[in-house]
């Protein structure tokens, strides 16, 4: 577990890759109570002006937030989180799944000792997630 006195502005979180695949999509649509078809039907998502089947925002919202937990080693010194959604991700019918590339970046050591961490998700070398970061509170 990191602790507050190790950390610096600007430092950098190790990155991490995701994996999503249709297997997760399925998953999560269960979880979630979301079936909107654009998450599962290739016909469907092409016909509404999609690439094809693309993941849920909040599954990869959720997934993103993974860079800065398993930086911090606690789930819990997340104390809030907050994107937008930017642009889909597609989703492959295949074992490979779609990646999405994951970094982080310390930005502001704040009054209230928290850290601001500026969360980066790519897609096929585009942005996926606008304005994503969270707060952090270390031990």
């Amino acid at each position: 577990m990191i602790k507050a006195e190790h950390v610096s502005v600007g430092d950098e979180l190790p990155p991490l890759t995701l994996r999503i695949t249709r297997a997760d999509l399925v998953k999560y649509a269960g979880a979630s109570g979301d079936f909107n078809p654009i998450h599962w039907n290739e016909r469907f998502a092409t016909q509404v002006g999609l690439p094809g089947v693309i993941a849920h925002g909040m599954l990869t919202m959720g997934m993103a937030i993974r860079v800065v937990t398993d930086w911090t080693g606690d789930p819990g010194a997340v104390v809030e989180y907050g994107v937008r959604f930017g642009r889909p991700v597609p989703v492959p019918d295949n074992d490979e799944g779609a990646l999405v590339e994951v970094t982080g970046k310390v930005t502001k050591a704040l009054e209230d000792g928290t850290f601001k961490v500026n969360i980066t998700a790519t897609y096929d070398g585009k942005s996926v997630l606008g304005g994503a970061s969270a707060r952090v509170r270390l031990p």
